[in-house]
């Protein structure tokens, strides 16, 4: 987690943070000004040469208003959720290995369905339920001290299973209907993964602003922060975003037949996908054990911000890919990109390291996920038809949310798993994620893949 509760004995060098900073800024400004294709977001000027470049800024600063909402109320309950529980709620060891259960067992259960909801009556309103629960669930705790805190993991976890498909729906299919540029949509991918990261460090600043000691009236200040957030949110949808035009469920029953369930590239897209959900959930649930193994103190607060700052850095290195004058396919990049994180993965399992390398490995992990997340979304939009996208993201996310429920039950009741064990698995998930990448690459070489940029 990354609230900062009190001092520890080891903390990351400054450097570290310095380095990752300016490395994101020189990135930013040295991109590819050469492409047509870059992002207007960082040359105003550029924009407001024609009425479609302004159309498009105007998009990217509503959607990218309310995303940023949303990420920092995600980041919120993941920054404060595990020591809210523990210090204010006084669950014991049991109780919170229930508690994550419970929070698994819901995200199989119902995020597998809410794409395919999401598709059928429209993303605006799957994303008002985001919203819509993250304001239930803080108004709760501001009311009753002694709120389920069941009912909590229940609807945040539904809430993270909305968060991880809703809004790249939304904004690709509004993206298409307001007819802009179909290669823009790289530059809102990687802007996506870019801003998530940034918010999810801004709202560990907020929460350690507002957890100040033992008080628990802090816990009814970080409710209220999310309360109000949620509640921005919810006006910004309903007056700023129209809604996604529904389908019946017959026609989507069997276009999702004709184009998901046949179709061996999604299938293989799919697996990647959930490949990769399952070594990122299993890396924060372990990478704090991991570092305070054997009894090793550590400033944990000052690693998360690193972490974060490094895949914010990764998602800067896409542009250089896709636009600039680095001749790789979107594939290669993501075959390189799992085969560096499962080998880091694979070191961290089974090579006991000193913490500052452990740390240098996981900002490579996280520097690699940075440029998987927004390459994965690419494929996606050359390979996934618009209405069945939310659909095909919430049922390749399943086999990964049942193997992280599976993993918890195995090794917190029966003991048989090691937290190293389920960290290789989560390298050799990785690694098969680029044999995925590899076998889509040959089977997509008549893909749309080349005329995605004439459009």
């Amino acid at each position: 987690m990354g609230v900062v509760i009190e001092t520890e004995i080891w903390e990351n060098n400054q450097s570290l943070s310095i380095f990752i900073f300016i490395s994101c800024l020189l990135s930013i400004i040295c991109l590819p000004q050469n492409s047509s294709r870059i992002s207007t977001v960082f040359d105003q000027s550029l924009s407001s040469s024609s009425s479609s470049s302004s159309s498009f800024l105007k998009f990217q600063r509503r959607f990218f208003f309310l995303f940023c909402l949303s990420s920092v109320m995600e980041g919120m309950w993941s920054v404060f959720g595990e020591y809210e529980v523990t210090t204010y709620l006084n669950l014991n060891k049991e109780q919170m290995i229930l508690y994550l259960i419970v929070g698994s067992a819901s995200a199989l259960v119902f995020g597998t369905c809410l794409g395919v909801i999401s598709d059928l009556i429209g993303r605006k309103k799957v994303c008002l339920m985001f919203c819509v629960l993250h304001l239930f669930v803080a108004v709760c705790k501001m009311l009753f001290s002694h709120s389920s805190i069941w009912l909590a993991s229940v609807c945040l976890s539904v809430a993270s299973s909305i968060y991880l498909f809703g809004f790249e729906t939304w904004m690709v299919v509004e993206h298409e209907k307001l007819g802009h540029r179909l290669d823009s949509l790289n530059e809102m991918f990687w802007l996506m993964t870019f801003f998530e990261s940034a918010c999810l460090i801004g709202s560990q600043v907020i929460t350690n602003w507002l957890v100040t000691g033992n008080d628990k009236k802090n816990m009814v200040s970080t409710s209220t922060a999310t309360a109000l957030l949620a509640v921005v949110s919810i006006v910004a949808i309903t007056r700023g975003w129209r809604e996604s035009t529904s389908a019946t469920f017959k026609e989507y029953r069997i276009s999702l037949r004709t184009h998901i369930f046949s179709d061996k590239r999604i299938w293989l897209l799919g697996w990647a996908q959930s490949c990769v959900h399952f070594s990122i959930a299993a890396f924060w649930i372990l990478w704090a054990p991991t570092i305070v193994a054997d009894g090793r103190e550590v400033n944990l607060g000052m690693i998360y911000p690193c972490l974060l700052g490094a895949r914010m850095l990764g998602s800067t290195i896409f542009p250089w890919f896709i636009n600039g004058p680095l001749p790789l396919r979107t594939e290669d990049c993501l075959v390189y990109a799992f085969i560096v994180a499962g080998i880091v993965l694979s070191i961290v399992a089974y090579d006991y390291q000193e913490i500052g390398i452990l740390v240098g490995l996981f900002c490579l992990f996280h520097a690699c996920i940075g440029l998987v997340l927004p390459s994965l979304a690419r494929l996606r939009t050359l390979y996934v038809p618009n209405e069945l996208r939310g659909g095909m993201i919430s049922l390749s996310l399943a086999p990964a949310n049942a193997a992280i429920l599976l993993c918890l039950i195995l090794r917190c009741y029966n003991g048989i798993l090691e937290n190293s064990t389920i960290i290789a698995f989560g390298a050799i998930a990785l690694l098969s994620a680029a044999g995925c990448m590899h076998f889509l690459k040959q089977s997509g070489k008549q893909s749309p893949h080349q005329n995605f940029h004439k459009h």
